[in-house]
């Protein structure tokens, strides 16, 4: 089954400037997912997702949380399926692949499988920017934690501002009019609905939402990691923001990423 074909998400209409294209853009169509958690024992299960992928998309985005623990077998089992994939992919780790205390030994491999990872870098795909990173938690609106009181507190907010400047980082980088930001953490409350209320503010920050309205090239933003979320949402200023965690993707339908076209 063939999946539905998100509206075009594009830049306004602009006066060309000297030199610059006055032809239409080329729509880049983008599959994303996250939330695989493949273990020790998985064999193979996403082997059809990654071999018929190129069939709808130009780029894969892959949103964190691909393995459970962040154990090397994991990884090499993610791989195996990871090499039927025929387009580009870039990706974010989740904190699930932060679990064994080797997050850099995980990216080092996804990079050297071909998937470009968003640790701070920034990369240019026919003309679309990718940036983002994995984000963190701290609430949202004005429920968000601040940084008041005790030391550990203050650590703890001071760790999530630190990412969001380097997500910043990732983006200011980019010259490209259309930009997508991947994250695995949440940056608006929206795509949280249907988790507890209670545990909101471990999903994701509007750090990382007042990050992405900075920026007027950024046209979507795709996450994952709240499996009971709702699928879609907006920032303040209105950008897309798709909550594609494959557990959310399931209630959708039978098609295990979803499309855009940027």
């Amino acid at each position: 089954m063939n999946p539905s074909t998100e509206p075009p998400l594009t830049a306004d209409n602009q006066t060309p400037q000297p030199g610059m294209d006055a032809g239409p853009k080329k729509k880049l169509r983008i599959a994303a997912v996250g939330d695989l958690h493949v273990g020790e024992t998985s064999q193979r299960l996403y082997r059809d997702l990654f071999d018929r992928v190129h069939e709808d998309a130009d780029v894969l985005c892959l949103c964190g949380d691909l393995v459970n623990f962040g154990k090397t077998v994991e990884i090499e089992n993610l791989l195996e399926d990871l090499r039927a994939c025929r387009i580009p992919m870039v990706g974010v780790l989740g904190n699930h692949e932060h679990e064994c205390g080797q997050p850099d030994e995980v990216a080092r491999l996804m990079s050297e499988a071909g998937v470009r990872m968003l640790t701070g870098e920034s990369y240019d795909i026919e003309g679309v920017g990718f940036a983002g990173g994995k984000g963190f938690v701290g609430g949202f609106g004005r429920y968000m934690l601040s940084s008041f009181g005790e030391a550990s507190i203050k650590n703890f907010v001071q760790e999530a501002v630190e990412d969001a400047n380097l997500i910043e980082n990732s983006i200011r980088s980019l010259r490209t009019e259309r930009s997508v930001v991947l994250l695995h953490y949440a940056p608006v409350v929206d795509t949280v609905v249907g988790e507890p209320p209670e545990i909101h503010a471990f999903l994701g920050s509007s750090r990382l939402g007042e990050v992405v309205d900075r920026y007027e090239n950024v046209k979507l933003v795709v996450h994952g990691h709240a499996h009971r979320g709702a699928p879609e949402g907006r920032t303040a200023r209105g950008v897309p923001v798709y909550n594609v965690a494959l557990p959310v993707l399931r209630t959708l339908g039978d098609t295990p990423y979803r499309i855009f076209e940027v």
